[in-house]
């Protein structure tokens, strides 16, 4: 089946990658329908993820922080340093797509807490998402399968899709307007939604979250993107952990009333305040290729105590999203 890395399905890079939802009126879609239309599009290589299924594994440590604290009584910020095993990806279900498409690249992270306790963040390189809905997402899909004729996607509807989709432009504006970072370390990641942290007091703070590399931010220029070839991610990255440690700053940004807490789509205002939560740091970086991280289901619904999702459909979407996609990959399908 034709494989497409077309800029528009860097909506896959956050929804269908795993019990399903109780679905309601307001949420009719339902996961299978999702995987499903992933695989129409992208194809089926069986096995492995459906989504985000280029990517490279990584391990190191967190360390959290005192000011965030006062917000949340989750252990991830104790103080103290906790393992962390992390995947680095491009979205979609081609294998062999170019780490120059101007398409979501992700870092996913599994926390291990003590006591045996996980919280996993599956965050994306852009600092909004590109469906308000998982419909949105369903529809873009579905309009991006190729045409038996062609192989290609059928401009007709992609051009409907954009006119009905408004929710779907601000992300691949963005996407058109940056090019892909140089190297996985030289990105900041968005977590995207709208978490709650809740103290020990149980006052519940509504928080948005990204990790900002201390390498700086640095994107490929017109003319890399032209030399850089298909495969350089993952050797950049292990090339640069060969070197020294690869640090990333959590910042918090705290909500306040009116705040969106259910939209992806839409960005918090500038001046809210922000607070430096805790510290990541990533020691070693490998193939993923029965790598720790390979067989990692990186649901965003598995979280510690003191972290809680909201309502926003996405969010809640995604778990049962990912199940789907991790049972077909665990029965090598």
């Amino acid at each position: 089946m034709q494989k497409n890395t077309l800029p528009l399905y860097a909506l896959v890079g956050v929804l269908a990658l795993g019990t399903p939802l109780a679905m309601s009126a307001e949420n009719p879609v339902e996961p299978n329908q999702v995987v499903a239309a992933i695989e129409g599009t992208f194809g089926v290589t069986p096995g492995q993820r459906r989504n985000h299924i280029k990517g490279s594994c990584a391990a190191g440590e967190f360390v959290g922080s005192k000011d965030a604290a006062r917000y949340t009584r989750s252990a991830l910020f104790s103080g103290k340093p906790v393992p962390v095993i992390a995947r680095f990806s491009l979205s979609g279900g081609n294998p062999k797509a170019p780490d120059t498409a101007k398409s979501v690249r992700g870092m996913a992270l599994q926390f291990k807490l003590p006591g045996g306790a996980l919280h996993n963040m599956a965050m994306l390189n852009t600092p909004i998402f590109g469906a308000a809905s998982p419909q949105t997402f369903l529809d873009l899909m579905l309009a991006l399968q190729p045409d038996p004729a062609t192989g290609k996607p059928d401009p007709e509807k992609m051009k409907a899709f954009k006119a009905s989709h408004p929710d779907s432009l601000a992300q691949s504006e963005y996407l058109a307007a940056n090019n892909p970072p140089a190297s996985y370390a030289n990105s900041s990641y968005w977590g995207i939604h709208t978490f709650k942290f809740i103290n020990g007091k149980k006052q519940t703070t509504l928080v948005r979250w990204r990790f900002v590399p201390q390498d700086g931010e640095k994107r490929l220029s017109d003319d890399e993107l032209k030399t850089a070839g298909a495969n350089f991610l993952e050797q950049a990255l292990i090339g640069r952990t060969q070197q020294g440690p690869v640090r990333w700053d959590m910042m918090l940004t705290i909500g306040t009333a009116g705040d969106p807490q259910d939209n992806p789509t839409l960005a918090w205002p500038e001046d809210r305040k922000q607070i430096k939560a805790g510290t990541l740091t990533i020691k070693t970086a490998t193939p993923q290729k029965g790598a720790e991280c390979e067989p990692i289901n990186f649901d965003p619904l598995v979280m510690a105590d003191g972290v809680a999702p909201t309502n926003d459909p996405v969010l809640q979407f995604r778990s049962p999203a990912y199940a789907v996609s991790y049972a077909k990959r665990l029965g090598g399908l």
